[in-house]
C-alpha cells in the first residue's frame, strides 16, 4: 500500500509520515511531496503504474493549495476515486464541510492526532485492501442480468445519491432524527449491496448516527468512493471488448 502525504512544511510531513507508518505497522511505503504541484505531478506520473492508496493533504501550500488539488484530483477519471484527506489547521465547520462538498475522503486538524490518522486509514483498508468485500463487476452485472454499460448508469446515479444524502442526513442529524437519518443511509446500503458493493454497505450500515455528523459523513465517503472505484474498473473494462 502507498500513501501520499503533501504538506509544505517538512516537520508536519515528517509527523504525518511517521502516524501513517506507524498505525499500518510498517505495511506501507510513504511517498511525499513538498507542495499540491508537486503532487500532482508524482501522481500523473503514477497513474499508469498503480497509485497511492489515500493522500493526505495540508490546506495551505504554495502553488497549488490543498483544496485546489483536491479539486483537480476529483474533476480527473484517473483519480476521482482516491480517497483524499485534508489537512487543516482551521478545524472549522465551513473548511470541513467544502472539503466534503468536493468529494475529501474526511478532513483532520493539526496538531495531528494518531487516533484521527488511524482512521482514517482504517477505513480505506477496509473498503480497499485485499480482503475487500466488493464483487466483481462482471459478477455484479450477470447477477442483475444487464450489461456492464447499464452497470456503469446505475453506479453513476448511487454516486450522486450518495454524493447529494451528506446534506440531507446532516440536517436531519441537526433536528434530532436520528432515526431518519438511520432511514437515509440504510436505503443507501441497500443500493449499494444491490451493486455488489457489500463493504461500502457495510460501512453505512455500521455508520453510528448517535455519534453525530462528522462519522457519518466519513462513511458516506467511504462508501462513495467505492462506488467511483467500481465505475473506473467498469469503464476499463467498457474500453476493452465488452464481454457481456
Amino acid at each position: 500500500m502507498k500513501i501520499l502525504i503533501v504538506d509544505d512544511d517538512v516537520v508536519s510531513r515528517m509527523v504525518l509520515m511517521h502516524l501513517v507508518d506507524g498505525a499500518l505497522a510498517g505495511r506501507c511505503v510513504v511517498l511525499e511531496a513538498e507542495d499540491g504541484e508537486d503532487a500532482w505531478n508524482k501522481l500523473e506520473a503514477g497513474a499508469g503504474a498503480g497509485l497511492p492508496a489515500m493522500v493526505f493533504c495540508d490546506l495551505r501550500m504554495p502553488r497549488l493549495s490543498g483544496m485546489e488539488l483536491l479539486a483537480r484530483v476529483k474533476a480527473d477519471a484517473r483519480f476521482a476515486a482516491l480517497p483524499f484527506v485534508l489537512a487543516s489547521a482551521a478545524g472549522d465547520a465551513a473548511t470541513m464541510q467544502q472539503a466534503l462538498g468536493l468529494g475529501a475522503h474526511g478532513v483532520i486538524v493539526k496538531p495531528f492526532d494518531g487516533a484521527a490518522v488511524t482512521a482514517q486509514l482504517a477505513g480505506v483498508a477496509a473498503l480497499a485492501g485485499p480482503d475487500t468485500l466488493e464483487e466483481d463487476p462482471l459478477a455484479s452485472a450477470r447477477r442483475l442480468g444487464i450489461g456492464v454499460e447499464r452497470l456503469q448508469v446505475y453506479l453513476g446515479g448511487l454516486e450522486r445519491q450518495l454524493g447529494a444524502a451528506g446534506a440531507d442526513v446532516a440536517a436531519l442529524l441537526a433536528a434530532g432524527q436520528a432515526d431518519a437519518a438511520r432511514a437515509v443511509l440504510d436505503k443507501l446500503a441497500e443500493g449499494c449491496r444491490m451493486l455488489g458493493l457489500h463493504g461500502a454497505a457495510d460501512a453505512l450500515a455500521r455508520a453510528p448516527v448517535q455519534a453525530g455528523a462528522a462519522e457519518v459523513m466519513r462513511a458516506l465517503a467511504q462508501a462513495r468512493d467505492a462506488v467511483l472505484r467500481q465505475a473506473e474498473a467498469v469503464r476499463r473494462l467498457r474500453s476493452g471488448a465488452d464481454p457481456t
